[in-house]
C-alpha cells in the first residue's frame, strides 16, 4: 500500500531524457516506484492524463530566507511548481546577523517570531515555521562586512579579513551553502582581492560555491567576469555567475564575447555556471541609481545626502553628466512607502515626474526622500535577443531573484517585481514556445541542473529512491499571468505539487501541508 499513485502522466525524469508514459508511485516521502502501476493500491491517487510529472522545480536564485518566516505558506513559489529555493543571494543572506548587520529594506520592515543570530539559530526558527518548500542558504557577504567593519566604505585590513572568514567558516560549518556576493552595491564594492580570495577559500575548503552578482554587468561586464573567473581559478571554489546579463543598450553588443569567455573558461575545467531570470527588467532599491559616494555609511548618512541642498544638487549635477533623458525612460516605480507615492507603483518614473512637475532626476530623489529608501525600482534595460541567447546556454540555470510574495497577510502591501509570481511559466513558455528548446532539457533547466550544482541530494530527479519533490502541470496551460502593474497574480497550469511525498498544492490550490526542510 503506497501513500500515492500518480497515474497516466507524461514523466519526464530531469536528466533530459526523452520523456515517457510511466505512473509514479510515493511512499515515505520518497518515491518508491516507477512504471506500469495501474493494478497496485495506494491511500491516495491522482489521475495525470495530459499533464507532465516532473521533478519539482528549483528556483536557483531567490531571496525567500526572511521572508519563510513571515509566511512559510509560500503560495507564489507553489503556484510555479517551485518546491526549492536557493536563498542568500547577492551578498545578503537572512544569517547571520551580528554587529552592525541590518537586514535588507524590504525584510527589515517585517515582523519576525524572534530574533536569531546564527545560520544555526536561523534553521532552527525555520524549522519551527514549518515551510512549505525547501530552502538552502548562501551566506552573505555584507553580513560578514557588517559584522566586523559595519558600512566602512574602504578595503579591510588584514585583521577584519581573518575575522570575516571565521564567521563564514562558523556559517559553512552550520549549514549555509557557500558565500555570496553583491559587488555592485555599497560597501561590499570597496571589497579588494585579498579579501574576496580568502572566502573563496573559506567555501571552496568545505565544498562551498561562490556566488557572484559581480561588480558590473554593464559598462565593465567583460572585465567584472574576468574578476571573477580569477578568484575561481585561483582558489577551485565552484563559481556561480549571478543573473548574468548585458545591462543598458550601449553593453548589449558584448553578449558575443562574454558568451565565449565562459564557454573557453568552462572547456579549460573552471567550474563556472550561471542562472537567469526571464525578464528584460531588473529589479532592486531605486537608491541604487545614486552615485558610489552618495550610496556609503548606511541608510541615515545616505538620507541625510539626498535632503541636503548642496549633496542633492551634487547628485543631480552627476546624473545629469552620466544619464541621458533616454536612460530615464527605463526607470519604473515598483513598492513605495509613503501613502501619498502609493499611485506610482508599477508605473514609470516619468508619469509621477510629469504629475509632480519635475524633470525625473528630481522626482527620483523626492521618492527616495518621502519613502526614506524603501522605494523599489524596475530597470528596463536588457535585450530580449540577449536574453534568448543566455537562456539557450546549456549551463543556465532558471532562478527568479525574487522573496516569496502572497496577495493576501504581511506580504500583500508590497509591489513587486512580477517574476516573483510568473518565472518558472515565463521561463517555460518561452524555452518551447520561442528558444524551441527540446521539452527535455527545458525541464533539466530547472531540475537536474540546480539540483547538481547546489549539491541537493536525491534531489531533481524522478528515480526510485529520490525524495518526492514532484510537479504535476498541464504544458499547455502553464503560463504566467503577473505583470508590473498588476504583479500579485498566480500562474495557472499547475495541478499539484508534492514536497518529501507531501502534496502541498492539489488542484491547482495550496493546501494546509508544510513539509518543507532546510537541506543540507
Amino acid at each position: 500500500m503506497y501513500d500515492w499513485l500518480i497515474l497516466n502522466g507524461t514523466l519526464h525524469d530531469g536528466l533530459g531524457s526523452s520523456a515517457r508514459r510511466a505512473d509514479l508511485a510515493i511512499s515515505g516521502g520518497r518515491i518508491a516506484a516507477i512504471g506500469d502501476l495501474s493494478r497496485v493500491e495506494a491511500a491516495h491517487t491522482l489521475d495525470a492524463a495530459g499533464r507532465w510529472v516532473c521533478p519539482g522545480f528549483i528556483d536557483a536564485h531567490s531571496h525567500s530566507d526572511a521572508y519563510l518566516l513571515v509566511e512559510p505558506s509560500a503560495a507564489s513559489k507553489l503556484t510555479q511548481g517551485i518546491t526549492t529555493e536557493i536563498t542568500g543571494n547577492c551578498g545578503a543572506s537572512a544569517a547571520p546577523r551580528f554587529g552592525g548587520y541590518e537586514l535588507p529594506s524590504d525584510w527589515r520592515q517585517q515582523t519576525y517570531p524572534r530574533p536569531w543570530r546564527t545560520v544555526a539559530e536561523y534553521r532552527a526558527l525555520l524549522a519551527e515555521c514549518r515551510p512549505a518548500i525547501h530552502s538552502r542558504m548562501l551566506c552573505g557577504h555584507r553580513n560578514l562586512r557588517a559584522a566586523v567593519m559595519g558600512t566602512a566604505p574602504r578595503a579591510a585590513t588584514p585583521d577584519e579579513v581573518r575575522a570575516m572568514v571565521r564567521l563564514l567558516d562558523q556559517a559553512l560549518d552550520e549549514g549555509a551553502a557557500g558565500v555570496s556576493t553583491g559587488l555592485v552595491y555599497a560597501p561590499a564594492m570597496f571589497a579588494g582581492r585579498d579579501e574576496l580570495l580568502a572566502l573563496c577559500r573559506s567555501a571552496a575548503r568545505r565544498g562551498g560555491l561562490y556566488a557572484t552578482h559581480m561588480r558590473s554587468e554593464s559598462a565593465r561586464l567583460l572585465e567584472a567576469v574576468d574578476e571573477a573567473l580569477d578568484l575561481a581559478r585561483s582558489t577551485g571554489v565552484r563559481l556561480q555567475i549571478s543573473h548574468l546579463k548585458t545591462s543598458g543598450r550601449r553593453n548589449w553588443h558584448k553578449i558575443g564575447e562574454l558568451l565565449e569567455t565562459l564557454r573557453r573558461a568552462r572547456a579549460a575545467g573552471t567550474d563556472v555556471a550561471s542562472d537567469r531570470y526571464p525578464y528584460t527588467a531588473s529589479g532592486t532599491d531605486l537608491d541604487i541609481l545614486l552615485p558610489e559616494w552618495a550610496e556609503q555609511d548606511g541608510r541615515d548618512a545616505i538620507l541625510a545626502r539626498v535632503r541636503d541642498g548642496t549633496t542633492r544638487a551634487r547628485i543631480l549635477a552627476e546624473w545629469a553628466e552620466s544619464r541621458t533623458d533616454a536612460d530615464w525612460d527605463t526607470v519604473w516605480i515598483g513598492c513605495t512607502h509613503a501613502p501619498e507615492n502609493a499611485p506610482f507603483t508599477g508605473r514609470p518614473l516619468r508619469e509621477a515626474a510629469d504629475a509632480w512637475h519635475l524633470p525625473p532626476p528630481e522626482a527620483a530623489l523626492r521618492f527616495m526622500d518621502t519613502d526614506d529608501l524603501y522605494t523599489g525600482g524596475f530597470f528596463f534595460g536588457m535585450s530580449e535577443d540577449n536574453m534568448r541567447r543566455i537562456l539557450a546556454e546549456p549551463w543556465i540555470m532558471v532562478g527568479s531573484d525574487a522573496s516569496l510574495r502572497a496577495p493576501t497577510g504581511p506580504l500583500a502591501a508590497d509591489h513587486p517585481h512580477p517574476r516573483a509570481y510568473g518565472t518558472m511559466a515565463r521561463y517555460f513558455r518561452l524555452a518551447l514556445d520561442e528558444l524551441r528548446l527540446p521539452a527535455p532539457e527545458a525541464i533539466r533547466k530547472i531540475t537536474s541542473l540546480p539540483a547538481e550544482r547546489f549539491r541537493l541530494s536525491g534531489r531533481g530527479i524522478l528515480r526510485e529512491g529520490n525524495w518526492a519533490d514532484i510537479t504535476v502541470l498541464d504544458p499547455s496551460a502553464f503560463r504566467d499571468t503577473a505583470t508590473y502593474a498588476k504583479p500579485h497574480s498566480f500562474c495557472t497550469g499547475v495541478a499539484a505539487v508534492f514536497v518529501d511525498g507531501t502534496p502541498a498544492l492539489l488542484d491547482g490550490k495550496p493546501t494546509a501541508a508544510r513539509a518543507g526542510t532546510y537541506l543540507d
